[in-house]
C-alpha cells in the first residue's frame, strides 16, 4: 500500500468535472485518482489566441488546397500550454501529474515531476481513421506525430485503454515494454445495478438498443438494417435509438428515439439505468472507435454487446463473453443473425448475460482500475 497520500496534478485543457468531456472518462479518472490521493485541477484552460490563429490556418488550407490542419496536435499550441501549466505546477509540490487524453498538454512542458498519459488512441493510430485527422496537410501530420512522439518520451508510464492503442505506442513512437501499461476504463455511469437487483429472464419481445450521439459515425444505418432483417423474419423486436436523431426514413412502430440524456444531473444518470434496465442487447456497428465505454455500462447490466470489430473495441469486448465483434464490412445481416440466433437459443442467451456481468465485476469497472493504477505506482 502507498504509506502517505499523493498529490496528483489533474493536468488536461479540459474540466474534468464536466461529465460531457470525452463521455464522462475525464470525470470517472478524476473520482478513480481521488480514491489514490489529494487531486488537484490544474486546468480547464483555452489557448485562445493560438487556437484561433490554428483555426484560421484550416480555413485557409481548406479553400486552397481542400487540406485540413488539425491545430490542436500543433506544437504552437503545446507550447501555449506549456507556459500555463509550468506555472500551475511550479509551487504545487506535486508527487505526480496525470494527464488524460493531453499529448498537446505535455509534450512541450519541462518537469521534474513524473507524468502518467493515459490515452485510447495514438495520433498514428487516428490519423485516416477518426474524420478529425483525416485529409490533413503533410506538415500536420507530421506536427501531430511529434507531439504525439514528445508526450510519450516526456511521461513516465503511459497507460492505454486496449491493446491497439498499446501497439501503437510501441511499434509507431518507439516507448518500450516497461513503459507501457494497458488497463481497461469502467462504465461512466454512476447509477449502476447491484447483484441482487439484475434479474435475466428469456425476453417476450427483444429491446435492442443503439447509443450513440452522432448516427452515421456509430454506424446507425447498419443497425436499421439488421432491426428489419429481424422483422422481416418474424421476430418480435423492438429498438431504442438513444442520444440521436436519426434519418426521416428511419422509422417504425416497433422504434423508439431518445435524442438526448444530460447525464451531468442525477436524474439524467437515472433516466440512463432505467433504459438499460429495460433492453436486452446492445447493438453498436461503430465506424471509429478507440474506446466505446458503452460496452462497459452494457456489461454491468449484463445486457451482451453485439459491436463492429475495429480499433480500441477488443480492449472491452471479449468475443463470445460479453457479446460479439462482427466484421467492419459487414452490413447489418450478420447482426442480425447473431440476434437471430440469441433468439432461437435462449438459453444460450441467459449465460451470455451472466458471462457479461462478471466481466464488468472482474475487468470493466473502475475499481479495478484504481486497483491496476496502484500496482503501477508501487
Amino acid at each position: 500500500m502507498i504509506n502517505s497520500p499523493l498529490k496528483i496534478g489533474y493536468l488536461s485543457s479540459e474540466d474534468p468535472r464536466n461529465k460531457r468531456v470525452w463521455s464522462g472518462t475525464h470525470y470517472s479518472i478524476y473520482n478513480a485518482l481521488r480514491q489514490v490521493g489529494q487531486v488537484e485541477i490544474l486546468g480547464p484552460f483555452v489557448p485562445e489566441f493560438t487556437l484561433t490563429v490554428g483555426k484560421i490556418k484550416n480555413q485557409v488550407l481548406l479553400r486552397l488546397f481542400k487540406k485540413r490542419f488539425d491545430y490542436r496536435h500543433s506544437i504552437a499550441l503545446s507550447k501555449a500550454y506549456a507556459k500555463y501549466f509550468s506555472v500551475k505546477i511550479k509551487h504545487g509540490k506535486y508527487d505526480l501529474l496525470v494527464a488524460p487524453a493531453a499529448s498537446a498538454e505535455i509534450a512541450s512542458l519541462e518537469t521534474d515531476i513524473p507524468i502518467i498519459y493515459i490515452s485510447d488512441g495514438t495520433f498514428k493510430s487516428c490519423l485516416n481513421y477518426h474524420k478529425s485527422l483525416s485529409n490533413l496537410t503533410e506538415e500536420s501530420v507530421k506536427l501531430g506525430n511529434k507531439v504525439e512522439q514528445l508526450a510519450i518520451e516526456k511521461s513516465k508510464y503511459v497507460i492505454v485503454s486496449s491493446e491497439w492503442a498499446a501497439k501503437s505506442v510501441k511499434e509507431d513512437y518507439g516507448a518500450s515494454d516497461e513503459k507501457i501499461k494497458v488497463i481497461p476504463f469502467g462504465a461512466n455511469m454512476e447509477v449502476l445495478p447491484s447483484e441482487q437487483q439484475l434479474v435475466f429472464e428469456i425476453p417476450t419481445e427483444w429491446r435492442l438498443l443503439f447509443v450513440g450521439v452522432y448516427w452515421e459515425s456509430k454506424g446507425g444505418d447498419i443497425v436499421f438494417r439488421a432491426f428489419n432483417f429481424l422483422r422481416e423474419r418474424g421476430y418480435n423486436v423492438s429498438l431504442t435509438i438513444l442520444g440521436c436523431t436519426p434519418p426521416v426514413e428511419v422509422k417504425d412502430e416497433k422504434i423508439t428515439v431518445i435524442p438526448f440524456i444530460d447525464k451531468n444531473n442525477l436524474e439524467g444518470q437515472k433516466k440512463m439505468a432505467e433504459i438499460f434496465t429495460q433492453h436486452h442487447l446492445l447493438i453498436l456497428p461503430t465506424r471509429f472507435d478507440c474506446t466505446p465505454i458503452v460496452i462497459n455500462e452494457a456489461s454491468a447490466f449484463g445486457i451482451p454487446s453485439i459491436v463492429a470489430k475495429t480499433g480500441g473495441v477488443k480492449g472491452h469486448l471479449h468475443d463470445g463473453v460479453n457479446g460479439f465483434l462482427v466484421d467492419y464490412s459487414d452490413k447489418g445481416r450478420k447482426y442480425g443473425e447473431l440476434i437471430e440466433g440469441l433468439i432461437t437459443e435462449p438459453l444460450k442467451y441467459l449465460s451470455l448475460r451472466q458471462s457479461t456481468r462478471k466481466e464488468y465485476v472482474d475487468r470493466l469497472n473502475w475499481q479495478h482500475w484504481i486497483k491496476e493504477f496502484q500496482s503501477l505506482l508501487k
